[in-house]
């Protein structure tokens, strides 16, 4: 299995415009033969809680069935960040797509404090969304204790995280996660922005460590790129030094 983490510059409150991003995104991940990517925290939207009213959606959307029929065609799972709406409130979600399957969704469980005002606490019956050894966890669940050794307990053994963090605060996040690498023994793997997202400039760096903690391979804190991890051989893949020359004229100016 390969497992891929986006680094992108989400564009505010732009569905059209960060599915087309997503798409390039995805369509390189499968041609290097990925089997699974995942985007960091409301990708899709990016990270923007006071519009979060505006924004909401259901896994249902129809906007996102060409991610279905992709997810069909080429044998990848994708998830996506999404701010989705239920009959309590709005969550922080990962809307996931499989070949050939009804669409999943994992909502963020463990809020920061900045965040209640506008969003719920997501129940789900388990973070092991992907399959019985992934588990999956959206920004300040990384720093729950909780929310790591419970997917531990379940028999997980790749934890992804999907966030978006700035610069201040990158550096405890990567300490956080390479912990939970060494102290359960998992894999871990991280998704974060770059360029600004809602109030925070984003510091990427998406990374993988290994599952005794050893950091593996991270991208750098400015470009959009992406790390594709073989569970198999334990090799990454980064072929961040030719993504540019793919994107499309339009998401080169998104760059910087």
């Amino acid at each position: 299995m390969k497992i891929c983490v986006a680094q992108i510059k989400a564009i505010k409150a732009n569905y059209q415009a960060n599915i087309k991003k997503h798409k390039e995104f995805i369509n390189l991940a499968a041609s290097l033969e990925a089997s699974t990517i995942i985007f960091p925290e409301l990708s899709l939207t990016a990270y923007e809680p006071k519009l979060a009213k505006e924004l909401a959606t259901s896994q249902n959307d129809s906007r996102f069935d060409d991610f279905q029929n992709i997810a069909n065609s080429k044998q990848i799972t994708i998830g996506l960040g999404v701010p989705t709406v239920n009959n309590n409130g709005i969550c922080i979600s990962m809307v996931l797509f499989q070949a050939n399957k009804a669409r999943q969704i994992y909502s963020k469980k463990y809020l920061h404090t900045s965040e209640e005002d506008f969003f719920i606490s997501g129940q789900n019956p388990s973070n092991l969304i992907l399959n019985t050894k992934t588990a999956i966890a959206i920004c300040y669940e990384i720093s729950i204790p909780e929310h790591a050794k419970t997917a531990a307990r379940n028999g997980a053994e790749i934890y992804i995280a999907s966030i978006v963090e700035s610069k201040s605060d990158i550096d405890k996040a990567h300490n956080n996660l390479a912990n939970i690498a060494k102290n359960y023994s998992m894999t871990v793997l991280m998704s974060n922005c770059v360029g600004q997202s809602g109030i925070y400039k984003c510091a990427g760096k998406s990374s993988v460590w290994s599952n005794t903690g050893r950091l593996l391979e991270q991208l750098n804190c400015k470009d959009e790129g992406i790390l594709i991890y073989d569970t198999k051989t334990q090799e990454i893949t980064n072929p961040m030094c030719n993504f540019n020359k793919k994107l499309s004229p339009q998401n080169q100016e998104g760059i910087y």
